[in-house]
């Protein structure tokens, strides 16, 4: 009985998977797409006509099928497991029930059973047709290569390079700043933990950093400094602690902002030149509210000579906005007794939103010391009267650096807002958006900028840290050297002096068509050609992806209906895709530098983003308003209102309705690049594929490459240390070959970077990272800082 059911319920699957195929096989050849779908549609419900009546070719039809697609895969993807997965797989899972002994007793007795030799010849003849066919698909791949990916631009090293002839200082046990040094290298010369012994790591301490609900819920971005033998840090309801750096116990806690709190990725250390007692050492920190924070560094009490009682009002000069419109989320730099800090500016709302001001404070007195609006640049001061600075210029947001030999403060800046739409921009926004500029850190004054994207329409803000390196040439000289990682995927490298790029730089033309008409385009923009470049191959048809061949096909369709020309491909009201969306290439993360090499080691992102523009009307009559108005929208994720133009916007991962990616694997990448000759070392995915880049199960524990929020360490013992991943694995890399020696799974994504440092009661070299998610990608939910260490006892 059961037997006959499923005789009968079989073929009514595959007609209606065939009939799936068919109605989208059609759709996509009316999109100029591939002829596979409509083909092996045809042929499936072929296969369960015969299936339902019982004639013995129905396994020859099916075998067909197997045939015909594994010709296209191969010649479609070669032979790289990820693209082949959803063209091949859920057709041997579909066709299996076809090859076992249970099936014949399923059909009608008209359809007689094929005898035991017949069925050994036809599995003979199978075989052949499989290897002619991969044969064949083969000669048609080679003769239709992949896109050329910048990944391998500037080529591939033989091997690792050699030390510098001067090797960088030994340097310091501790982590005093957000990148370990004022240039951000996220480089430790501690070589206690090495290849040989990195795999006996285990958890040292963990120590819970939020004390409420909501901390739990903000997700932790942090990294902390360490200072003497405390670690200082802050949480994503901007709380600043003390923690014990031996034991991880809480020495003492703060509750800085006053509202909810929002992202806080660090906190600074100053220590006050010739003052003892209460506050000679003291941590700086910025809140959710806007207020400058001193706190004494050995109780955590506000430093009374500071401002106003440890606090000063960052919204003073500031136009009129809703709470957290403006904000800091970085560490502010101190360079030269100054704090220095730029600030975030909420994404996508309107024309008119805070400045994106860059400002110094005295880190003694918390005094004013001088600004750079790029709206007013030969007034350094404080605005007067109802003057404010500059609405709506680009902000800068992340980590900043400095050079204090120099007397300079470099500073990543994001595009003017709102977003996706440029056509009120004034000059100085156009001159400075998505930009890395070079301050006078006594002065505030424009010594250089460089800019990564004109006329920025795709997010592609600056995030990374700007990480100073020096740059031995050819003839013996060394460079100040700026290291520049950038959203788009390039990363440009400059003399920080100057600004005057070190490795080659062109100019290409971008896609012009599609914009509307209100909007005015940059014709060309600068690439970076002189260093690999983390942006993927130009995306085709085939490059679409899927678990299935419905949900690649949907993806297929998808991606004929949507504007697509490559990078840059400009906003309109016709949806279009961007490539890397804007989480990047690389973030905020930025990247670490083997400074005794002279490599850096950089993970980046590669999932792209799908968008389309509404009209005034349109946004309107959705009730899409500014944040704040108690109405839709409030980040780019979804609806954006960008109130004040023309159009609002709508944003969304481009994926397939089973919540993947719908293009290929890997998403993300992490990859070491030798600076000196700017070619690649190695590269490899980065994390495992246990969950979809937006949070869908894919319970596949292989290593796929997720996208990576969040940076890297690396030491003079040779050894990467990168969590970053959906994954929340913690792994070690060795430097030179990009070998994972070392993982430990942690309870929340380690969504941030990394540090090391020697406690100096045990002498121990730990590792921290903070572990607690990301709000915004949904993973958020604990908050711990956990530190591993060598075991104490036994060799080390």
């Amino acid at each position: 009985m059961m037997s006959a059911i499923i005789g009968r319920v079989y073929p009514i699957v595959l007609l209606l998977i065939a009939l799936c195929l068919i109605v989208g096989g059609v759709w996509l050849i009316a999109l100029s797409g591939s002829f596979y779908y409509l083909f092996s549609g045809a042929a499936l419900l072929w296969c369960a006509w015969l299936l339902w009546f019982g004639p013995r070719e129905r396994r020859w039809v099916y075998a067909g099928i197997i045939i015909i697609t594994w010709t296209w895969a191969i010649w479609e993807s070669g032979f790289s497991g990820w693209a082949l997965m959803p063209r091949v797989i859920a057709w041997l899972v579909v066709g299996a029930w076809l090859v076992t002994p249970w099936f014949d007793r399923t059909l009608p007795p008209a359809a007689g059973v094929e005898p035991r030799w017949h069925r050994h010849a036809n599995w003979k003849t199978f075989a052949a047709a499989l290897l002619a066919a991969t044969g064949v698909g083969a000669i048609a791949h080679a003769s239709d290569p992949d896109g050329a990916n910048p990944l391998y631009q500037a080529g591939v090293a033989a091997s690792y390079p050699r030390s510098l002839a001067k090797a960088a200082d030994a340097g310091s046990s501790d982590w005093r700043d957000y990148g370990n040094d004022k240039a951000g290298t996220r480089f430790s010369p501690l070589r206690q933990i090495t290849p040989a012994n990195v795999e006996r790591l285990t958890v040292a301490w963990k120590a819970p950093v939020s004390t409420s609900d909501l901390s739990l819920e903000q997700g932790l971005e942090m990294t902390p400094i360490m200072v003497g033998d405390t670690l200082y840090g802050c949480n994503g309801t901007n709380d600043v602690f003390a923690i014990d750096a031996e034991t991880g116990r809480e020495r003492w806690r703060f509750a800085a902002a006053q509202s909810k709190g929002r992202t806080c990725r660090g906190v600074a250390f100053f220590e006050v030149p010739g003052r003892p007692g209460l506050c000679a050492t003291r941590i700086i920190t910025t809140t959710a509210d806007a207020v400058l924070m001193a706190l004494d560094a050995a109780t955590g009490a506000l430093c009374p000579n500071f401002g106003n009682g440890g606090r000063v009002d960052l919204l003073k000069g500031m136009t009129k906005a809703p709470a957290h419109y403006y904000y800091v989320t970085s560490a502010p730099a101190i360079v030269r007794g100054k704090i220095v800090f730029g600030g975030m500016v909420l994404d996508g709302q309107y024309w008119g939103e805070p400045s994106g001001v860059i400002r110094a404070f005295d880190a003694t007195t918390g005094k004013f010391a001088w600004a750079w609006d790029m709206g007013r640049p030969d007034r350094s001061g404080e605005p007067r009267g109802d003057e404010t600075y500059t609405h709506s210029t680009p902000n800068s947001w992340g980590p900043i650096s400095a050079d204090e030999q120099l007397g300079l403060v470099y500073l990543p800046t994001g595009n003017a807002t709102p977003d996706f739409f440029g056509g009120r921009r004034r000059p100085f926004d156009e001159k400075y958006s998505s930009s890395v500029v070079a301050l006078d850190a006594r002065t505030g004054r424009l010594r250089w900028s460089f800019q990564t994207v004109r006329h920025d329409l795709w997010d592609y803000d600056v995030a990374a840290q700007p990480t100073l390196i020096d740059l031995p040439r050819s003839d013996g000289r060394i460079v100040p050297a700026l290291v520049q990682a950038t959203k788009t995927g390039d990363v440009y490298l400059l003399d920080r002096r100057t600004g005057r790029p070190l490795r080659a730089v062109t100019e290409r033309k971008v896609p012009q068509a599609g914009a509307v008409p209100e909007e005015r385009l940059a014709a060309s923009q600068p690439f970076s050609i002189g260093l690999p470049s983390f942006r993927g191959p130009t995306l085709r048809e085939r490059d679409m992806w899927g678990i299935t061949p419905i949900d690649q096909l949907y993806c297929r369709i998808r991606f004929k209906q949507a504007r697509y020309e490559g990078i840059m491909t400009p906003p309109g009201m016709k949806p279009w895709i961007s490539l890397p969306g804007f989480v990047g290439g690389m973030d905020w993360g930025g990247v670490s530098i083997d400074v005794d090499h002279n490599v850096m080691i950089v993970n980046s992102s590669n999932i792209a983003n799908i968008s389309r523009l509404y009209t005034r009307a349109q946004a309107d009559a959705a009730n899409i308003r500014p944040a704040g108005e108690d109405a839709a929208g409030g980040d780019l994720w979804g609806p954006a209102a960008q109130a004040g133009t023309p159009y609002g916007s709508f944003t969304e991962t481009f994926k397939s309705p089973l919540g993947m990616p719908c293009q290929e694997p890997p998403f993300g990448r992490i990859s070491a690049v030798d600076l000196t000759s700017g070619r690649l070392i190695w590269s490899r995915p980065l994390g495992m594929a246990g969950k979809s880049a937006y949070g869908v199960p894919v319970l596949l524990p292989i290593t796929m490459g997720t996208p990576t929020t969040g940076g890297s360490v690396t030491t003079r013992g040779g050894l990467t240390f990168i969590a970053a991943t959906q994954d929340k694995f913690f792994r070690a890399f060795d430097t030179k070959t990009g070998a994972l020696l070392w993982s430990s799974r942690l309870a929340h994504g380690g969504f941030a970077a990394p540090m090391t440092y020697v406690s100096p009661r045990s002498r121990r070299q730990f590792v921290v990272i903070a572990a607690g998610g990301s709000h915004g990608l949904g993973e958020a939910g604990g908050a711990n800082l956990v530190a591993y260490a060598l075991p104490k006892n036994g060799p080390r």
